[in-house]
């Protein structure tokens, strides 16, 4: 009977154990079937995926796409007035922008009837724990639209979403340790929309970090533009980091399995090399750890580790090369200061806040 109960038991522990890779695999299976033409591109739906994995098949999608289908329409409703005095062949599109970027950035005001007034707040930047270190849910869409507040991932995210309902093109771009919106307006040609300060910077706001070297601007490690398929893949990226977040560090082989595939899709992710090689010393660290042992190349008597080791070190080499600098993340804080407390010097004066 004893031995029954212990079987059991164990069946039940690995059954608990099995259930979180599952769900994360069927997340990783839902948005690979995107990325290889099985089923239509949609990075909202892909961004659902991700945050619905991490929620443990408990998020609200009906909600969060009512919201979605709210913000549309008011973006919509604003982008019939006269919002912005531009002349271009594009307005339509560049007006859609002016009206989207109002309505997450500004208070809106709509008569519903005679006495009644439909107010919609700005979404705003959430100082607590930007980063989601103690809680992963604030890089969450779904989150930003329920609380009102948000990083410099949802934000960026919810623009792309909302633009993509809109039928309008939206670009995400990378900084270090950063997501921003990259536009394309025929009267001005390329600007940069940060949510995080309601801005348009100029690229001379990114370089400004200091951590922005021209290599990796070459290289297309930042300041590029994704596509609508490297923006699905690096989804990927987001449901191996909230892996890690809820699980641990410990079985890096999903983790790289989704990094994997974000850079069969896009080669100079940085942040997917990054997160590919660490998830692997850290695998390795625990290894030597375990077995009381000083050197990784004790551990080569396993070709898959040895295998392993080359990789992570071509990786972080390929990466010096190519101009990656890790950014400290109070370097991070001041280089987004800059924006409020020098304005006039990285503000693209061309674009104005429509009010």
């Amino acid at each position: 009977m004893k031995i029954l109960l212990l079987i059991a038991g164990l069946f039940w522990i690995i059954s608990l154990s099995a259930q979180p890779l599952e769900a994360y695999q069927q997340s990783y299976d839902f948005i690979h079937k995107m990325l290889r033409d099985e089923m239509p591109l949609s990075f909202k739906d892909a961004v659902w995926a991700t945050e619905n994995a991490y929620e443990n098949d408990r998020l609200d999608i009906k909600a969060c796409d009512q919201e979605i289908e709210f913000l549309t329409q008011l973006c919509g409703i604003i982008s019939n007035t006269e919002l912005i005095a531009y002349t271009g062949k594009d307005k339509d599109v560049v007006t859609k922008h002016a009206a989207l970027f109002k309505t997450l950035m500004d208070t809106v005001s709509l008569p519903i009837d005679s006495t009644h007034i439909l107010f919609h707040l700005p979404y705003t930047y959430d100082f607590d724990d930007p980063t989601g270190q103690k809680d992963w849910t604030k890089m969450f869409v779904s989150k930003l639209l329920k609380t009102g507040k948000g990083n410099c991932h949802s934000l960026p995210y919810l623009y792309k979403i909302l633009s993509d309902e809109l039928g309008i093109p939206c670009y995400l771009a990378f900084a270090p340790n950063h997501i921003y919106i990259k536009l394309y307006a025929e009267n001005t040609g390329w600007y940069n929309t940060e949510l995080t300060s309601a801005s348009f910077p100029i690229d001379a706001w990114i370089i400004a970090s200091g951590y922005v070297a021209i290599d990796a601007i070459r290289n297309g490690l930042y300041m590029d533009t994704l596509s609508n398929k490297q923006a699905v893949a690096n989804c990927l990226l987001d449901l191996a980091q909230g892996y890690q977040h809820k699980y641990g560090k410990e079985n890096p082989e999903f983790v790289i399995q989704c990094c994997n595939t974000v850079l069969e899709y896009h080669p100079t992710n940085v942040n997917a090399l990054l997160t590919k090689a660490e998830a692997q010393k850290q695998y390795i660290h625990s290894l030597m750890k375990t077995k009381n042992l000083k050197k990784p190349e004790e551990l080569f008597s396993d070709p898959m580790i040895k295998e392993m080791f080359s990789d992570m070190e071509s990786t972080y080499i390929q990466l010096h090369k190519w101009g990656y600098r890790r950014m400290p993340e109070e370097m991070y804080r001041q280089w987004m200061g800059l924006l409020k407390n020098e304005p006039n010097a990285y503000t693209n004066q061309k674009l104005k806040i429509p009010k």
